[in-house]
């Protein structure tokens, strides 16, 4: 399957000095390169008392969010995701140090084992992604599993993507909890043409790892892809052409 929004590939290991500052600090030591906390979670009695005048887009609080305890159950009137700033996560002077290769191979690498994802992708990409996400927020994506698929059900509304299931958003609408999270950080597009993608994966009894990435980054092909993408267009602009086969086709999945 062909990934446009490709991650940086690196074939060298990051030197035993990074391992050092990233894997045997501890997250809370105010010197860590890398910190685990990225969002926050809030008790279901926080609710949103004037939604107008949050920071996050309108389409984003309709979603809500249990934030990213791996222990959350479904349920609603919890606060919007609220952005964590980056260097509440990498150490940004150090980082500013660093080649694009080894602060791709850090935040991939820093992700792995933690219950969390690190992808990145270029700046170019990543403007594409955004302009054609303002445009078509919604799509369809088929998750295969075993014999069959799960049809997931994506937004796209950067800097932020959302996941969940669509039997799900069918029964819950705007209420429906996501199941998988991303947030894409741009404050190195310009200066290394890079941007870091975090995944979270609010439920894992939904998700696993592998299938968090694989959605993600196909999700990404079919806004990046001119050929897919217009399957994308078709789905937000003239649903009743759209065509859920094309989508199976595109992705060499039978139609069942």
């Amino acid at each position: 399957m062909q990934r446009l929004a490709s991650r940086i590939t690196v074939t060298a290991k990051v030197s035993s000095s990074l391992r050092t500052i990233i894997l045997k600090e501890t997250p809370s030591s105010s010197s860590s390169w890398l910190s685990i906390r990225c969002f926050s979670a809030f008790s279901s009695q926080q609710r949103v008392k004037n939604p107008e005048t949050e920071a996050i887009p309108g389409d984003l609080l309709k979603w809500g969010s249990l934030g990213f305890f791996r222990t959350s159950r479904f349920a609603s009137g919890f606060k919007p995701l609220e952005p964590k700033p980056l260097d509440s996560i990498m150490d940004l002077n150090r980082a500013k140090n660093r080649s694009p290769e080894d602060l791709a191979s850090i935040w991939d690498d820093y992700h792995l084992g933690r219950g969390h994802i690190g992808l990145t992708m270029k700046a170019k990409l990543y403007r594409l992604l955004e302009q054609r996400g303002s445009d078509c927020r919604y799509f369809v994506i088929p998750l295969w599993r075993g014999s069959g698929y799960t049809t997931m059900f994506a937004q796209v509304q950067l800097p932020y993507m959302l996941f969940t299931g669509l039997e799900d958003y069918k029964a819950r609408g705007t209420q429906a909890s996501p199941y998988f999270t991303a947030s894409f950080y741009t404050e190195f597009a310009e200066s290394k043409d890079l941007v870091l993608i975090r995944g979270d994966i609010v439920f894992t009894s939904k998700l696993t790892d592998e299938e968090a990435k694989w959605l993600l980054e196909t999700t990404q092909s079919f806004y990046l892809n001119d050929v897919r993408y217009k399957l994308v267009e078709c789905f937000n602009k003239e649903p009743r052409d759209f065509e859920f086969k094309d989508v199976l086709q595109a992705l060499d999945m039978p139609i069942l």
